[in-house]
């Protein structure tokens, strides 16, 4: 029993320590475990049941826009990363090398996937001749490695799991529409089934993705005040149809560089999952992605063999509208099952004892709210079904309002200083578009330019919060993940 209680222990508060809180969550949830290899994790079966729910809502909607998807190498020739000056600069630092295989020295050093942008290119010189060919629309599940400094699970590790998309299109206006169309695939993805709020918007020149002409994202706001990005999309132009001559013959009879995109989503929406949706009892899911959606929990006496009989009937009932575990296990009280559910975040617990079946009715209690409702037995799975939207609905809509009430102006430099410092989240400034202003922010406050939101304000500062110079945009500064 000791280890049970060490089991249930309360977890670090939030507010007392925000990183160690939220490694206990994951701990205590059972979603990961360190790898014996610096900076990588193993994903444990409810860790990753997560990341397959991810995949499942993604994979449907690329391939509901026309995207299949394909597998590229995971080993990529030095010599085709040095075709893209920009890009490689960009990634080397991060970069682990196979210098030697078999027992022999390699030729030719093969550096392990950061991204795939190089080898996709060179594939698309060989498969992309004629207009005809076009566009490609292509995504990638896989695994890529980058070598980081500082790591945390799921938000950056070693080596991450993620999709990649790369398409190629015949003109500008093709591609550019692709850029956007992934980028609202990603928004409706993050509100709809995890129910994280984001802003999306451009990147900063400085921001920007290395080889890319712009780079387009959408920022999730972290119950610390921190920002995340949580997903990309690029719109590359010519630049890499021009190193690897990915060229087609047009109808005109001309021979033109095709226009290409890529765009990408980690598994560090699992981190972004945590820190928006969790609270100081531990994990709490959204019910579009939680491995189990309800737990039914009977309430067990000696000589009460009907109760686990109804709740094993309950259970049975529900799979036809959720996915369902009965915790019938007889080594453990209620409340500690009760507790143990709350931490690993399972949306809906249904209680049932002898005096519920006298009522012909269960105990429902809501995971985000901690409501307990006392409803009918007739026509559970309707009501469990209803009540499951209701919850993916209102967490969305809660974390909305964290997002509303932590957006602050700031007019002056001072403003946006001593908001960065004292109460954290979204500041929305003025910025005249010059590198040198938002280095100096960056510098002061560590706050970045996380986008240039889509939807510009008519209202707010129009002066460069910096520089005081009539203000070009309306920017997002935070410190971020």
């Amino acid at each position: 029993m000791a280890k049970d209680k060490e089991f249930v222990k309360e977890i670090t508060p939030q507010n007392e320590d925000f990183s160690q809180w939220y490694i206990d969550v994951i701990k205590k949830a059972d979603l990961a475990d360190y790898a014996p290899v610096r900076g990588c994790i193993v994903f444990k079966p409810e860790g990753y049941e997560i990341w397959e729910r991810c995949q499942e809502g993604l994979d449907r909607r690329f391939k509901a826009t026309g995207h299949r998807n394909a597998y590229f190498p995971l080993f990529i020739p030095e010599s085709l990363l040095l075709k893209e000056a920009e890009h490689v600069e960009g990634f080397n630092p991060e970069l682990p090398w196979v210098t030697e295989a078999g027992g022999e020295k390699l030729t030719e050093r093969l550096a392990v996937r950061p991204t795939s942008e190089t080898i996709i290119g060179e594939m698309y010189h060989r498969w992309i001749q004629s207009h005809r060919d076009l566009p490609v629309l292509i995504n990638q599940w896989c695994n890529v490695v980058r070598w980081e400094k500082r790591t945390l699970p799921f938000l950056r590790t070693t080596e991450f799991l993620w999709q990649e998309g790369h398409t190629a299109h015949r003109t500008e206006e093709e591609a550019r529409t692709e850029v956007m169309r992934m980028l609202e695939v990603y928004r409706d993805f993050l509100e709809t089934d995890l129910a994280i709020p984001v802003v999306p918007g451009r990147k900063s020149e400085s921001e920007k993705f290395a080889g890319a002409v712009e780079t387009y994202s959408i920022e999730a706001l972290m119950k610390d005040g921190k920002a995340l990005q949580a997903g990309t999309s690029h719109f590359l132009g010519q630049n890499f149809s021009r190193v690897f001559d990915i060229q087609f013959l047009d109808d005109d009879g001309q021979r033109k560089y095709v226009w290409t995109t890529s765009w990408g989503m980690t598994t560090r929406i699992i981190g972004a999952m945590i820190m928006v949706h969790g609270d100081d009892r531990g994990l709490v899911l959204p019910p579009r992605v939680a491995p189990t959606q309800v737990v039914v929990v009977p309430i067990l006496k000696k000589g009460q063999d009907e109760v686990r009989a109804r709740a094993q009937q309950i259970a049975d009932e529900l799979r036809s509208v959720a996915r369902v575990h009965l915790d019938d296990r007889a080594e453990y009280s209620p409340g500690w099952k009760f507790n143990e559910w709350e931490m690993r975040g399972i949306p809906l617990r249904i209680e049932i004892g002898p005096k519920d079946l006298e009522k012909n009715q269960a105990v429902l209690a809501r995971r985000d709210s901690g409501e307990k409702l006392f409803v009918s037995l007739d026509n559970l799975p309707e009501t469990v079904a209803g009540l499951l939207e209701t919850i993916q609905k209102e967490m969305y809509e809660r974390a909305r309002g964290f997002m509303a009430e932590n957006t602050r102006p700031a007019a002056t430099f001072e403003e946006l200083a001593e908001i960065i410092e004292n109460k954290r989240g979204f500041v929305q400034a003025g910025w005249c578009g010059k590198a040198a202003c938002e280095a100096e922010v960056k510098e002061k406050t560590k706050a970045t330019i996380r986008n240039i939101p889509l939807e510009q304000p008519d209202n707010g500062p129009r002066h460069c919060v910096c520089c005081g110079e009539p203000a070009q945009y309306k920017v997002i500064f935070a410190r971020a993940y």
